[in-house]
């Protein structure tokens, strides 16, 4: 026994214009919107700040000065207790032999402004390749129709289609997250320099972040706008026969004759 589903007019009546509305933002990004990114961000790629090639360009001075050595005493005087040491430590007598403690300079040791910069232009521009896919695939979701018995190649199209716009928004969400993981580890590293300013390999291996940083916010800002290409040319296979991609299903009578 079948069951109608009864629906509020009104209710439907939003929900058709809601419809609509992402019916025709999806087509407009495909036509439009699409193309217009991709050149833009071609552009970006040219640009100086994205288009270095001495990598010695990007790395950041830290300003961390390398102290003189502690040089430590061999006296062993029976005087020299752990109530004596402990004294010396409080009142900061010449004699102490604790680590030094190293001000940064201006109270605080800056990040590297040229990635800082890049990052925050590149950031929004994965947000916005995300909210855009996350349109186009909710309607081709809205267009697949159910499955039955017939031409299924329309609905084998749309299904590719969201397929490839899922995956371009799982990749563009792992890029939002390398930044974070960029800025935590550079962290630890200066922060290794700070306590340990004699290893040199500790400097040198915050630049070699810096440089692997700007290589992967390069790579990050091609694969965008290779994404846009890859997209806005399948959408368009797809809706050259309008009937495949927003009618995909043909009528088994128009296939016999």
């Amino acid at each position: 026994m079948s069951y109608l589903l009864k629906v509020d007019q009104e209710l439907k009546t939003k929900v058709d214009c809601f419809r609509e509305r992402i019916t025709g933002e999806a087509e407009d990004l495909v036509a439009s919107f699409f193309p217009k990114k991709l050149l833009e961000l071609d552009g970006l790629l040219k640009e100086s700040n994205l288009n270095i090639q001495d990598l010695t360009q990007i790395h950041s001075e830290m300003n961390l000065p390398v102290p003189d050595p502690i040089l430590l005493t061999n006296s062993h005087d029976g005087m020299d207790g752990p109530c004596i040491k402990k004294r010396r430590l409080e009142d900061g007598g010449e004699h102490c032999q604790g680590t030094k403690v190293f001000v940064m300079p201006n109270g605080m040791l800056k990040s590297n402004k040229q990635l800082v910069d890049i990052i925050e232009r590149v950031k929004p521009e994965i947000r916005t390749l995300i909210e855009k896919c996350n349109t186009v695939k909710m309607w081709v979701q809205l267009l697949i129709p159910r499955i039955e018995d017939g031409n299924n190649f329309g609905v084998s199209i749309q299904e590719a289609v969201w397929a490839s716009n899922r995956t371009v928004i799982d990749r563009a969400a792992a890029d939002l997250i390398q930044s974070f993981r960029y800025y935590i580890t550079r962290a630890k590293l200066v922060s290794k320099v700070a306590k340990y300013p004699h290893v040199e390999d500790y400097r040198r291996t915050v630049s070699e972040i810096d440089e692997k940083e700007y290589i992967s916010l390069r790579l990050i800002v091609s694969e965008l706008r290779n994404q846009y290409v890859t997209l806005h040319n399948k959408m368009c296979e797809a809706l050259k026969s309008s009937e495949r991609i927003k009618r995909p299903r043909s009528s088994n009578a128009e296939t016999l004759y």
